[in-house]
């Protein structure tokens, strides 16, 4: 039976640095991907052209100043409530929200406050049928001082809302980095995660034999949970972005 999971590639990763938007886009359609992610909105209509979905884009800046600060809350709800339109009428998914910085802050008093924050938006969130991703992010070495760094925070803020619409992006690369432990932890916390992101480490590179991420068993548990939604190849290619585009697929082509 074939799967139900989708796979997607993020923007940002190739485009512009790696190939043209023309050249991304086209091989994705080419290779049999689903969709992409987090595309700047000009690029829209021209993956809508090739058949391609939006799977998910960035509800809100930013990766530091993010739910975690009442200051910002007024500045995020604007931004949401604007992605939120967006995302109803473009049918993307997923929008990606971020903690923000510790600066000093508990964890606990953190988790309260990003709830306050998205609890804001969740009636429109869930009205159009949008998730609010809370991204996981390394903070030990892209991210430092991000809050969001572990999987109990981002389940103890979705349980505080308590919305089928407020999930976590459990990205697979960040958390191997502050965790391991994956697929023990997406077996016991799957009903908390809406999104996937991938990448190889060190290096958040191709998929490939060079890291220490072996994705197949990684995917099979995953599709393993019912997951129906998609997983989303975010490394930065250190090789030819085509053939490492080609790769990420076909292993997630095998085990999903």
């Amino acid at each position: 039976m074939m799967s139900s999971i989708k796979q997607s590639a993020a923007w940002w990763c190739f485009v512009p640095a790696k190939m043209t938007d023309q050249a991304f886009v086209r091989a994705l359609a080419d290779i049999g991907y689903a969709a992409v992610e987090l595309a700047p909105k000009s690029a829209w209509p021209l993956i809508q052209a090739h058949g391609l979905a939006l799977s998910g884009i960035s509800g809100h800046d930013s990766i530091v100043d993010g739910l975690n600060r009442r200051d910002q809350h007024d500045r995020i709800e604007r931004e949401l409530r604007s992605a939120i339109a967006d995302a109803e009428k473009w049918r993307i998914p997923n929008l990606i929200c971020f903690s923000g910085s510790r600066a000093g802050l508990d964890d606990t008093a953190g988790a309260a406050i990003a709830a306050e924050g998205l609890a804001r938006v969740t009636p429109m969130a869930e009205a159009a049928g949008v998730n609010l991703v809370l991204e996981l992010l390394n903070s030990k070495v892209d991210h430092p001082d991000y809050q969001a760094d572990r999987t109990a925070y981002a389940v103890d803020v979705c349980q505080r809302v308590a919305s089928p619409r407020v999930k976590a992006l459990y990205d697979i690369y960040h958390m191997q980095i502050m965790e391991g432990d994956v697929i023990r932890t997406i077996q016991q916390h799957h009903t908390e995660f809406a999104h996937y992101h991938t990448a190889g480490n060190p290096g958040r590179h191709e998929l490939d034999a060079t890291q220490e991420i072996n994705y197949a068993p990684i995917f099979r548990a995953i599709k393993a949970t019912g997951y129906s939604g998609y997983v989303v190849h975010e490394f930065m290619p250190a090789g030819d972005p085509l053939a490492g585009l080609r790769q990420a697929f076909e292993i997630g082509a095998a085990n999903l």
